[in-house]
C-alpha cells in the first residue's frame, strides 16, 4: 500500500495514506463486507425462517429479512419432540472431545518427530505426505474397520478421523519455527525428548496448535459421512449432523400427508440453527488465542 511520510516540526515522523492507499483501503473493505454478507445471509435466512409461520414461509419467494407471518416456535417444537437431537448432541460432543484430544497428542508427537534431524526424516515425511494424495478407498477401509471390530462402534468415528497428514505437517512446521538456540540450550541443560517436546517447544507452538485444534473441532462437529458408513445400524451412536440429515430427509414428503402441517416445513431451518449455533459460540474463544499467539520463553536471536 502506498504511503507518504510526513515529518513533524519536532523531528518525529508519521505515515499517511496517499490517494492510491485510500482507494486500495476502500476496495479491500468493500470486498470484506461483500464476503461477510455472503457468509452471514444464509445463516440469517435460516434463523428468521425458523421463527416464521410455516404456511406463509412456504408460499413466500425470494429472500426474507425478518420472520414472515406470525412468529412461532413450532419448528423447534418438532425438532426437540424426539430425543434423537439431544442424543445426537451428546454423541457429537463425545466425538469432538475424544477425537480432538487424541489427535492433539498424536499431532504433537508426530510434529516433533518429523521436525528432528534424523536419518530417516525424509522417508517419514514422504510417507506422511503420500497419504495426503492417495488412500486405500472406501471399501478396503471398511473391510479393515470391520476386521478391527470398529463398525457400529464410536471408535469408528474417533480413531480414523482424529488426525491427518495436513495437521502433522502443520505441527512439524511449528516445531521447525522454534529457535535452534532454544533447543540447544535445553539439550545442554539435560532436557530429554519429552521435556523438550512438551515443556520447551510446545509452548512456543501453541498458536499453530490452537489452529489445528480449531480445525479438528470444526471437522468433527460437521462430520456425518463417517457415521453414515460405519454406524448405519447403530442409531444410538449417530452424531448430530447425521441426525439432522436423516430428519430433513424424512420430512421432505410432509406435503403428501392427508392433513398438511405446514409447521413441519420449519424443521429444516430449525435444525440448521440448532446444529450451527454451538460451533459459532465456541469459535470466538479459539479466535482469541489465534490472534494472541502464545509464544513463550526462548532465547532471543
Amino acid at each position: 500500500m502506498a504511503k507518504v511520510k510526513t515529518k513533524y516540526r519536532n523531528g518525529g515522523m508519521v505515515e499517511k495514506n496517499s490517494v492510491l492507499g485510500w482507494i486500495a483501503d476502500i476496495i479491500i473493505y468493500a470486498l470484506l463486507v461483500v464476503m461477510m454478507f455472503i457468509c452471514v445471509i444464509p445463516l440469517w435466512y435460516s434463523l428468521v425462517a425458523s421463527f416464521s409461520d410455516g404456511f406463509t414461509l412456504y408460499n413466500s419467494e425470494g429472500m426474507i429479512w425478518f420472520p414472515v407471518g406470525e412468529w412461532t416456535l413450532a419448528g423447534y417444537e418438532h425438532v426437540f419432540a424426539s430425543n434423537n437431537v439431544l442424543r445426537g448432541y451428546l454423541n457429537t460432543i463425545i466425538y469432538v472431545v475424544g477425537a480432538t484430544l487424541l489427535g492433539f497428542v498424536l499431532n504433537v508427537l508426530a510434529g516433533y518427530v518429523l521436525s528432528r534431524s534424523t536419518r530417516y526424516r525424509g522417508i517419514m515425511i514422504l510417507f506422511v505426505m503420500f497419504t495426503m494424495m492417495f488412500n486405500g478407498g472406501l471399501i478396503p477401509t471398511y473391510i479393515v474397520m470391520r476386521a478391527l471390530g470398529f463398525v457400529n462402534s464410536p471408535l469408528a468415528i474417533i480413531i480414523p478421523t482424529c488426525t491427518n497428514a495436513y495437521f502433522m505437517i502443520l505441527m512439524m512446521n511449528a516445531y521447525l519455527g522454534v529457535p535452534q538456540s532454544t533447543v540447544e540450550a535445553a539439550e545442554l541443560d539435560g532436557a530429554g525428548h519429552f521435556r523438550l517436546m512438551f515443556q520447551i517447544c510446545l509452548p512456543q507452538c501453541m498458536s499453530i496448535a490452537t489452529v489445528v485444534l480449531l480445525y479438528s473441532v470444526v471437522f468433527q462437529w460437521n462430520s456425518w459421512f463417517q457415521a453414515y458408513v460405519y454406524l448405519s445400524t447403530a442409531r444410538e451412536w449417530w452424531p448430530l449432523q447425521l441426525v439432522v440429515n436423516n430428519m430433513i430427509s424424512e420430512n421432505t414428503n410432509f406435503m403428501q400427508s392427508g392433513n398438511i402441517d405446514y409447521s413441519r416445513y420449519l424443521i429444516q431451518y430449525g435444525l440448521v440453527v440448532v446444529a450451527t449455533i454451538p460451533i459459532l459460540c465456541v469459535f470466538p474463544f479459539f479466535q482469541k488465542y489465534i490472534e494472541k499467539g502464545a509464544v513463550l520463553g526462548g532465547v532471543k536471536e
